[in-house]
């Protein structure tokens, strides 16, 4: 298992694992019509648009992409930036895959310039990120309007 930069010949496997996660893993918090409409949002040619603006990492095996994520600037900050697109294989939950993208992500020099990192969370990735000491912004609690927390970790 490697981790590596996002290549543009990535997006259609990329775009592919993330729809198996999100249907099999994400219908227990959302609708599967919702779901359906963020698998249409994380097409691969939207997968290379944001690959274009972050630095963009996959987690590959044996040619087969089984994780991915992001980050870049927070809406164009030197100080702050986010976490995106953090997915791993619905049939490889709880080997270390999540770690091992969290882990590169926070070493990546987005992460290291920053002192505010912030996170959209969906219901069901809540728990994994407070394990890596991410915590609802301002306090906030409730997700919002989409269903989605908003969670930050200070440096």
């Amino acid at each position: 298992m490697i981790i590596r930069r996002f290549n543009n010949t990535d997006a259609a496997s990329t775009s592919s694992m993330i729809a198996n996660t999100l249907r099999i893993c994400n219908t227990k918090d959302y609708t599967p019509e919702l779901m359906e409409e963020c698998i249409k949002s994380l097409s691969p040619d939207n997968i290379i648009n944001r690959a274009s603006w972050m630095h963009f990492y996959v987690v590959e095996e044996e040619g087969s992409i089984i994780g991915c994520g992001g980050i870049g600037p927070y809406w164009g900050k030197n100080d702050e930036s986010s976490l995106f697109t953090i997915f791993v294989d619905a049939d490889r939950h709880g080997e270390g895959i999540g770690r091992l993208i969290m882990n590169t992500l926070e070493q990546d020099e987005f992460f290291l310039r920053a002192k505010r990192i912030e996170i959209p969370s969906s219901i069901t990735a809540l728990n994994f990120y407070k394990k890596f000491g991410y915590d609802h912004k301002k306090g906030f609690e409730e997700p919002d309007e989409e269903q989605i927390y908003h969670l930050e970790k200070f440096r």
